[in-house]
């Protein structure tokens, strides 16, 4: 791989995984929403994904009729493309740097307050009074917890009331640093290294690369 393909491959998954650390690092949850939660693994993800699959199977054809554009216009499908994933996926909320066992009660007195009427069935819970049936995924080895919808028939305004209210109760709330957040920012480190030492030994490669992908 040249260096101006490695730059494009690694760069977004660098950041992506800083990311991680920086929240895994941190004192305090993180509650993401399961379409944002997806939209920075797609954007973690898109140098692979440009100089993999996409540029493998992009026709000569639509280089020749649209030129410069053509990265232009690939660019913006694979963000439709994601942004479809994101909101045909079911309502999911991910809470970074918390455990199940840290979770539950914090949950358990925003639910209350929510809905009198939620009924728990082990890890699965069910709200009548906002339209949302949810059950917990946990994640012990990144140590965080996702609700994710069971169902088809969810209400969103519910999921939104959920949402809202979880979160003014997570503000609060601390948490001891997840030591895998040292590993995904090493990781990112030498990612960010790498892609530093390729822009000072290859400058030259990197912008001819730049520039063969938009046809200057």
């Amino acid at each position: 791989m040249d260096s101006f393909r490695l730059c494009v491959a690694l760069g977004p998954l660098a950041v992506y995984l800083l990311l991680l650390g920086v929240i895994n690092l941190s004192r305090r949850p993180l509650m993401v929403t399961g379409g944002r939660d997806l939209a920075a693994l797609g954007i973690g993800v898109s140098g692979l994904v440009l100089i993999g699959p996409v540029e493998l199977l992009l026709p000569e054809e639509a280089v020749n009729a649209y030129q410069k554009y053509v990265w232009l216009l690939l660019v913006a499908m694979y963000s439709l493309g994601v942004s479809l994933a994101a909101l045909l996926s079911r309502p999911r909320l991910t809470i970074y740097n918390m455990s199940v066992e840290q979770l539950r009660p914090v949950l358990a007195a925003t639910i209350n307050a929510l809905d009198h009427e939620a009924r728990w069935a082990g890890s699965s819970l069910v709200l009548p009074g906002l339209h949302v049936e949810l059950h917990l995924e946990p994640n012990s080895v990144m140590r965080n917890v996702s609700l994710v919808a069971s169902g088809d028939e969810q209400s969103y305004a519910g999921w939104r009331q959920l949402d809202s209210a979880l979160s003014a109760r997570l503000k609060p709330a601390e948490s001891p640093p997840n030591p895998w957040g040292v590993a995904l920012a090493i990781a990112a480190a030498l990612m960010i290294g790498v892609l530093g030492w390729q822009m000072l030994e290859h400058p030259q490669a990197i912008s001819q690369g730049f520039r063969d992908m938009l046809r200057l």
